[in-house]
């Protein structure tokens, strides 16, 4: 509910808590077990945010967020509007434009795998630091040899070359071994069954869809993530690559009266399990940075402990539903919870937080000077908008008169690395064959020359030899003449004496 140009999410007695919305890309946490009325929190924020003409994006998990397109029942909120001393609170619905992954209950959603990178796609798949530096070669050779990788069957394609190459690219790039690269193949048949291959694709999303207002309303751009949920690494790259996206894309504007856009993540302890330290290092460093893109981020989740500390020092919106204690480490969340907020001198913090009823929250906002006010016990407000889920069939109706039906519908498969790998294989064939017949002809040259000098040489060798004989005749004609000169001479010498 807006008043006065605030937020109002409630009332702590007769003083009204709101939010600031200049204060909003500062992020904040909204932690509570289940039950307790978190996403009723949720949907008051959004709705309010929709009317300051602000779009929201809304992971919805537990799939009960589809009533906002239906306005919701006032005589059901009566009561609770009444002991607040709330008077004119019109219900009403607001834009919604619903999103799945898997291209059931909404608008596809669809990534390049190169926008998405080697790193997220490492974590999605659970890849060793061996295997993600192999990942890393694999992109690295596509984009030397100017190949996009936009989906699965690209990447499979590369995986496949690249590892056929092991030996070339160990040399030129690091170790490729055979194990790695029969990893991340298995790893990607995997994500084909989880609907990887539904996800990466053509057309991707345009996120410049999701900054859009309709009549004057910020439109609440609905993820989808009752199956998602199922696969917590797909769910949590998924979102961390949109930040990062939204990040790259939108210019710097610094303070501003209103949010760009504000999100709001579900079951956000999922984009922190188990992540290695690298990339924990660039969700930090995202959320810190975003909010000077004029973006605002809120966690949902059911302890405040779920969220790394690094992670959690900058939400500075924090709205606290109860917590369940019953255990030494369910107590100790509570404390660490409690301690997070600036104390007010009238709350026992601690102890409210595990006896507040549903629809109560413990409240700390930045006021005007980004200062955080002391936490107050609220009491949240009713949301305008329908608290029940809305039947399937008039959603589906809804998603088919919205203005983006048929932009994200049909898919299509540009020419990608898959594609332009059979070329490359043929000409590597081509390579390979021409190769092979200039090794036939050098080697066909070289018996020609062995050939050709065998002949002159044998050729030579007869000559010599006809010389010889030649040399010997023409000697053994000499010898006899003189032979034959020397009777003769003897003879007529021997006349001579005889006379």
């Amino acid at each position: 509910m807006l008043k006065d140009g605030n937020i109002l999410i409630g009332k702590a007695g007769d003083k009204e808590i709101s939010l600031i919305p200049s204060q909003m890309n500062r992020h904040g946490l909204i932690a509570g077990a289940s039950g307790t009325g978190k996403t009723v929190t949720l949907k008051v924020i959004a709705e309010s945010l929709s009317e300051l003409g602000v779009p929201t994006f809304i992971a919805d998990v537990k799939g009960d967020l589809s009533g906002m397109i239906k306005s919701g029942d006032l005589d059901g909120i009566s009561e609770r509007l009444a002991s607040m001393g709330i008077e004119d609170y019109e219900v009403r619905n607001y834009p919604v434009h619903f999103f799945d992954v898997y291209q059931n209950y909404g608008h596809p959603v669809r990534a390049k795998m190169q926008d998405m990178g080697p790193m997220l796609l490492s974590r999605i798949m659970g890849l060793t630091e061996a295997q993600e530096g192999v990942l890393n070669i694999i992109f690295r050779v596509a984009q030397d040899m100017d190949l996009d990788i936009i989906d699965l069957k690209d990447l499979q394609a590369m995986t496949n070359y690249v590892g056929e190459h092991s030996k070339e690219y160990t040399t030129r790039y690091g170790n490729v071994s055979k194990q790695s690269v029969g990893a991340i193949q298995r790893n990607l048949l995997q994500l084909e069954t989880q609907g990887g291959d539904k996800f990466f694709g053509m057309p991707a999303i345009n996120i410049d869809d999701w900054m859009s207002t309709e009549g004057g309303l910020g439109v609440m751009n609905m993820l989808e993530c009752e199956v998602l949920f199922q696969h917590p690494l797909l769910y949590s790259a998924f979102l961390l690559w949109l930040l990062s996206e939204l990040y790259n894309r939108l210019p710097e504007v610094g303070d501003c009266d209103k949010p760009k856009m504000v999100f709001f993540f579900d079951e956000a302890h999922l984009l922190f399990d188990d992540a290695p330290k690298r990339l924990m290092e660039q969700i930090e460093q995202t959320v810190k940075l975003i909010r000077s893109k004029g973006v605002g981020v809120f966690f949902c989740t059911q302890s405040p402990s779920d969220i790394p500390a690094s992670v959690l020092a900058q939400l500075s919106n924090r709205i606290q539903h109860s917590l369940r204690a019953y255990t030494p480490a369910e107590l100790k969340a509570v404390k660490q919870a409690a301690d997070s907020f600036r104390q007010n001198p009238d709350l026992d913090t601690a102890e409210a937080i595990t006896n507040m009823k549903t629809g109560q929250a413990l409240v700390s906002v930045l006021d005007e000077e980004g200062a955080p006010t002391i936490v107050e016990k609220t009491k949240i407000l009713p949301p305008k908008s329908s608290m029940n889920i809305a039947p399937e069939e008039e959603v589906m109706r809804y998603i088919e008169r919205d203005s983006l039906y048929g932009k994200y519908e049909k898919s299509f498969d540009p020419e990608s690395a898959y594609e332009e790998m059979e070329d490359i294989y043929r000409k590597e064939e081509e390579e390979r064959l021409a190769a092979e017949e200039a090794k036939k002809q050098a080697k066909l040259q070289e018996q020609k020359e062995k050939q050709e000098a065998r002949e002159k040489a044998k050729k030579e060798k007869e000559q010599a030899e006809w010389g010889n004989r030649l040399a010997k005749k023409a000697q053994n004609k000499l010898e006899n003449e003189a032979l034959n000169i020397g009777i003769r001479s003897a003879k007529k010498l021997l006349k001579g004496w005889l006379k």
